[in-house]
């Protein structure tokens, strides 16, 4: 047994991979770290662009798509090949799962975070156009992205609610879960098992924007030590919180009405959780994470990491106690929670568009490098051909 496979096997925890790569779908790369314990996938337009930019896999699909349309199309064209082929490699997961795995996340345009109908849209435009049952939509829990979330949930539809990073949005992020389950329940459905839902914490970056606070409350490096020394615990300590609204939330009689017809839970999930400070453990944000009905999405580089030296068991709610005393601390310091929430649902929103730009631009250039290729092939050949009549 895998140290991956004993998460789910032995503490309820899925490991999903926050990685896909054409290349992947076809070396076997993929399957093997399936073979291993991976139980779904995640993306996003960073992914994507990293995938498209720099490698050739695509160019020949992209080469046949751009004289019929434009390049934009042609880039969701080839996302969602890589996204039907990967819903197809973990269908077998989603299957002997009864629906609880085995799922594969897309996210709607950037641009849209902040205009809930157009995401309303976009978010029933790829459910539709990608009809499996292990897609999950990701929406951003933006405040305009709560208004569709609940939306599309109330029509029955899976989602993945990205992009959380404070204690307050999540909790508004569950009652449109919760809300949108009753909307659907409201309208007829007798059956809930087929919406499927998680909530995207983020944690690393709350650490690295905490972290730069406190370091300027200290003052400097060589400042309050006790301060400094609060470095590095914002992130796990927050999202173990979290984990304490979440069993809170998916109880009682409200949740149990909706249980009875088959609702599932909206599992937290654990995003970003690749260390990003080097003085820290390279699995800080899993390692500490550790519980049931709960995600950890991880780079490969993690994945690979927690294979060889990462330790299960259960953590996420070992101390609860101690989670609430470091955040109350880090308030007293002078640490304001929720403009650090909404300091990182900025850079994150405009991180994402910068990738999808960037992205947008990179195909951009490329297809005119076909065209001129393309142009650049038949004046040659043209030459060539005057040529040996100009001889005989």
């Amino acid at each position: 047994m895998s140290k991956l496979t004993e998460l789910f096997d032995n503490f309820g925890q899925s490991p999903w991979l926050d990685n896909l790569r054409r290349d992947w779908l076809h070396d076997g790369r993929l399957d093997s770290l399936v073979a291993d314990g991976i139980r779904g996938i995640t993306s996003n337009p960073t992914i994507f662009a990293k995938a498209i930019s720099g490698q050739d896999d695509y160019d020949d699909q992209f080469r046949s798509l751009v004289p019929a349309t434009s390049v934009e199309d042609a880039y969701w064209d080839l996302v969602v090949q890589d996204i039907n082929e990967a819903l197809e490699r973990l269908a077998p997961i989603y299957e002997r799962s009864g629906g609880g795995d085995g799922f594969v996340s897309l996210e709607v345009a950037p641009s849209l975070a902040h205009d809930a109908k157009a995401t309303i849209e976009a978010g029933r435009a790829l459910h539709e156009r990608i009809a499996r049952p292990n897609l999950l939509v990701k929406v951003p829990a933006t405040v305009e992205g709560l208004e569709a979330i609940e939306t599309l949930i109330g029509e029955g539809r899976s989602i993945n609610v990205t992009l959380i990073f404070g204690i307050e949005r999540y909790d508004a992020v569950i009652e449109a879960y919760i809300s949108g389950l009753e909307a659907y329940a409201a309208s007829g459905a007798e059956d809930l098992s087929s919406v499927a839902s998680v909530a995207s914490f983020f944690v690393s970056r709350v650490d690295t924007e905490v972290d730069r606070r406190l370091e300027q409350i200290a003052g400097g490096e060589d400042g309050n030590k006790e301060i400094l020394a609060l470095r590095g615990k914002a992130a796990v300590a927050q999202a173990q919180f979290a984990y304490q609204h979440f069993t809170a939330a998916f109880a009682g009689e409200r949740w149990d009405a909706l249980a009875a017809k088959g609702a599932r839970a909206q599992r937290p999930l654990w995003a970003s959780t690749s260390t990003k400070n080097p003085a820290y453990d390279d699995l800080l944000y899993v390692n500490s994470l550790i519980g049931p009905d709960t995600v950890n999405t991880m780079p490969d580089g993690t994945v690979e990491a927690f294979l060889d030296h990462g330790t299960p068991a259960r953590t996420v709610d070992a101390e609860p106690g101690a989670a609430e005393a470091v955040l109350k601390r880090l308030e007293e310091v002078g640490i304001d929670f929720g403009d650090v929430a909404k300091t990182l649902e900025d850079e994150g929103v405009d991180s994402f568009a910068k990738s999808f730009d960037e992205l947008i631009q990179s195909l951009t250039d490329k297809a005119e490098q076909f065209s001129v290729d393309i142009d650049t092939k038949a004046g040659a050949a043209a030459t060539s051909g005057e040529n040996p009549s100009a001889a005989g």
